[in-house]
């Protein structure tokens, strides 16, 4: 399955770094986030993604266009321009789509623009700012086992979030932005998708998050996977602090 990451936002909650970087590009360890993230997918098999881009672009795009010389050693001819590379950490068999999907453009708008990249095939979809040890395969087949439209990963964080009300069959059975918590479930994306659901998606204006999950969810297409491991996003610099320690465990929890 193709890997979706939204990667487009300001991150402005986190200004101390996105200021100069786009969030997907604020670095936990010697990797910005969004290389974590890839890895946890690629972990599990899947190495071909699609990045919806809009603030500050360039700076994704320059990272994996130059990401052999970056984790390279090498020699470098400045009269022929000739590069030698010696030892490297670069030898991915990753597959990128960079697309920019314009600098004000909401989630739900930027999904929407990546249709003719993602087709008409099953596809995986989180943001840009999560790291979690979901078990990706397993969250695959549980999507393949109940045959709706969505799935998404339901974890248990702090109380920040939208909340989601499970019943005993796993269907969604409420779906509310930000309200006081019951059950303490959250939206933590990790989503699978079959492509008719981006006929709920309006245009550039559409929050994913309001009118299509909730839309979903009314007909009864919305379900979500149960996930008690480890998940953090970086919405601020605790987080990146938080982050940048458990990063130096070997291996880091979202690798466990």
């Amino acid at each position: 399955m193709k890997v979706v990451i939204l990667a487009g936002g300001f991150g402005t909650r986190l200004a101390e770094y996105t200021s100069s970087v786009p969030k997907p590009m604020v670095f936990v360890g010697d990797k910005p986030i969004i290389w974590h993230i890839m890895n946890t997918y690629a972990k599990y098999g899947h190495k071909k993604f699609i990045i919806a881009l809009g603030y500050k672009s360039q700076v994704v795009k320059d990272y994996f266009l130059n990401y052999k010389q970056l984790n390279s050693d090498c020699d470098i001819n400045l009269a022929t321009g000739e590069v030698f590379y010696h030892s490297s950490n670069s030898t991915l068999d990753w597959e990128l789509t960079l697309v920019d999907t314009g600098l004000n453009t909401m989630t739900g708008g930027r999904l929407k623009r990546l249709q003719k990249f993602i087709g008409n095939e099953s596809f995986l979809l989180t943001y840009g700012d999560g790291l979690s040890n979901v078990n990706i395969n397993q969250l695959i087949k549980f999507h393949k086992n109940h045959k709706k439209m969505i799935t998404l990963t339901a974890v248990r964080p702090n109380a920040r979030f939208g909340e989601l009300e499970i019943s005993q069959n796993n269907s969604v059975d409420s779906f509310v932005e930000k309200p006081q918590l019951k059950q303490g479930w959250v939206n933590g994306g990790f989503f699978v998708i079959e492509p008719k659901f981006l006929n709920f998606i309006k245009d550039d204006n559409t929050y994913l998050e309001r009118e299509p999950l909730v839309n979903a969810y009314e007909q009864n297409q919305l379900m979500a996977y149960k996930h008690n491991g480890f998940w953090q996003c970086m919405d601020n610099k605790r987080d990146k602090d938080l982050l940048e320690k458990l990063n130096t465990l070997s291996p880091p929890p979202w690798l466990n």
